[in-house]
């Protein structure tokens, strides 16, 4: 029933930014945590970053921190990833997800993700 749609991948040049959005349908709860998981060709599933329901604590992965940031807007039932200084390594695709926590544990109702590529 719950659905979450990310958009705003693209193509970037390294040291650009990008802001990735996922929106959950109006059956969402907003009571559950929200992360962002990404997936390159060839390479494990990594969880990158993860907010509580309130947005209130924040998770981020050594590869992302001080670079990426993650925040939520409730009453649009939305959650975003502010992403600065990317790197080739960055490319990958992107999804979001409900958590039971948010280290990104319990991770349900996947977004069919969006796709993030730097360029050198």
């Amino acid at each position: 029933q719950e659905q979450l749609e990310e958009s705003g991948g693209g193509l970037v040049q390294a040291g650009g930014s990008l802001r990735l959005s996922c929106k959950a349908s109006e059956s969402t709860p907003r009571t559950y945590a929200r992360g962002w998981f990404r997936q390159a060709p060839g390479k494990e599933q990594e969880f990158i970053a993860g907010i509580s329901w309130r947005g209130g604590s924040t998770y981020y992965a050594d590869s992302v921190k001080g670079r990426f940031t993650i925040s939520r807007d409730n009453a649009e039932n939305v959650v975003y990833l502010d992403m600065n200084s990317l790197k080739p390594e960055d490319t990958a695709t992107y999804f979001c997800a409900m958590l039971n926590y948010y280290d990104g544990s319990g991770a349900r109702a996947w977004g069919r993700g969006t796709q993030v590529t730097v360029s050198a």
